[in-house]
């Protein structure tokens, strides 16, 4: 596909210019023109500029006009009063192309192959993937990695998204990452749990353990030897209660005893004395008597009483008292010891959750190892199939090899002969060069690029910096 038909009008700093399609030199100063005729060409088929004014200044509509020996016509009109006008037509065809059928019948290459050498290696290597014909979308990526990969450009081709997706910094590589730290560090808390737990220590049989009713036996043994130590105390002070009980009943019979005398001597004096109340003094006298034997009865009875409580309280402990307490030492040491087992039972089921947790984590780095080595893999397999306009392309870690050589490698002809091989790719592209700044070849390096690419069949649209004033159109 070559262009046959170029009009511009008012675009950029060209005022008119037409063009039968054959290949022109355009000569001249700065400023004459050279560059907008390049750079026209190149905004009616991308759309884009990276010039400020598209329309020449002081008139309202620029316009380029492109028609193809296939019968293709791509007609755009810059307007500054409405909107642009845009017309992509294939003859034959009822419905306007789109943009993405432009991209498709020209190389990025193509429209700057002089600046190709002054791109940054990066920026070569993405030009270089972008030829390289594979059919493919999103549905293709998920089939292959079971997701859409994030943090990554989709708008690229899909050696670079492969490469991204396997770099060393992709998603999939950090994750990978994160994971194997997350496993190493919980490996580490496993080694640090198992060494502070004693030796083959059987986490569900101290679990286990009703720690509750061992120190219930314990508390009731303790219960059981104070109740016998009470006891013992009872049985061997029934004797001294015993005595103290008779020697309050003593006492008050001694008072009583006492009490009782003095009375009698007082009132035999007061006979002598009050004869007259002898019989009175009678009756008090014989009703001293029954007071007294009334009183000592309840002494008595209050003696019994007391003897019988205690009598009562010994009957209760004298078989408690007979038995000897029950040692529980050993029960102790066994509560002691089984409340520390247990107190393990939660860091070991904590190692054992980190175990699963680093089995599970060792899985995802696998299934990551295996997508990364996935996309390590598919450019191989990807080149086997996919359409391949440059003779002696391959791929290595994401880096187009031209004969084994990186881009960068190769010599300033070797980069002309790869843009030629470019240029007339297939017959369905247009097949056209456009070589801006082709001053900086020699004029003898100049005319053998011109008969190469004409030889080739592809139309030339150059553009040279001399010292003519005006605009020079010279056929090639």
């Amino acid at each position: 596909m070559k262009i046959t038909k170029l009009r511009i009008r008012n675009l950029f700093g060209i005022k008119s210019f037409d063009s039968d399609g054959k290949d022109i030199e355009l000569d001249g100063k700065k400023g004459a023109g050279k560059s907008s005729v390049i750079d026209a060409i190149k905004y009616a088929l991308t759309n884009k500029s990276s010039r400020e004014y598209i329309i020449l200044q002081g008139e309202q509509e620029g316009e380029i006009y492109i028609q193809t020996d296939t019968g293709l016509s791509i007609h755009r009109k810059a307007r500054s009063n409405k909107a642009d006008y845009k017309s992509i037509k294939q003859e034959g065809d009822k419905m306007d192309k789109n943009e993405a059928f432009l991209r498709e019948i020209f190389t990025e290459i193509q429209l700057s192959p002089l600046e190709f050498a002054k791109m940054p290696t990066q920026e070569q290597n993405r030009v270089i993937l972008d030829l390289i014909e594979f059919p493919w979308d999103l549905s293709w990526i998920k089939s292959q990695f079971g997701e859409i990969p994030p943090d990554v450009n989709y708008e690229q081709n899909i050696l670079c998204v492969l490469n991204e997706i396997q770099s060393e910094k992709g998603y999939y590589f950090l994750r990978r990452q994160d994971l194997n730290r997350e496993a190493r560090n919980k490996t580490a808390f496993i080694e640090e749990i198992a060494a502070s737990l004693p030796k083959d220590y059987d986490a569900a049989k101290w679990e286990a353990v009703n720690l509750g009713d061992l120190y219930k036996k314990i508390e009731i043994i303790r219960r059981k030897n104070k109740d016998i130590d009470t006891s013992r105390t009872v049985v061997k002070n029934k004797e001294n209660k015993v005595r103290s009980a008779q020697a309050d009943f003593e006492i008050e019979k001694n008072s009583i005893e006492k009490t009782t005398s003095n009375t009698r001597n007082s009132l035999e004096k007061q006979i002598i004395d009050l004869e007259n109340k002898i019989k009175a003094y009678k009756v008090e006298l014989e009703g001293l008597e029954s007071t007294k034997i009334d009183k000592i009865a309840i002494a008595q009875k209050t003696y019994d009483a007391a003897v019988a409580e205690v009598e009562g309280e010994v009957k209760q402990h004298e078989e408690l008292a007979k038995l000897e307490p029950e040692p529980f030492n050993s029960l102790q040491e066994e509560a002691e010891n089984t409340e520390k087992m247990k107190g393990f039972v939660n860091e070991f089921k904590r190692m054992i959750d980190l175990k699963q947790e680093v089995v599970k984590l060792n899985e995802e780095s696998e299934v990551l190892t295996g997508k990364i080595e996935k996309a390590r893999s598919l450019p191989g397999e990807i080149l086997t199939t996919a359409n391949i306009p440059i003779e002696g392309l391959s791929i290595k870690d994401g880096v187009p090899l031209i004969n084994g050589l990186p881009v960068s490698n190769l010599s300033d002809g070797e980069r002309f002969e790869l843009c030629l091989d470019i240029a007339s790719k297939n017959s369905n592209s247009l097949q056209m060069v456009l070589l801006n700044g082709i001053e900086c070849l020699p004029t003898e390096d100049r005319n053998k690029l011109y008969a190469k690419l004409k030889s080739r069949g592809v139309q030339i649209v150059a553009a040279r910096t001399t010292d003519d004033d005006t605009l020079t159109v010279i056929e090639l």
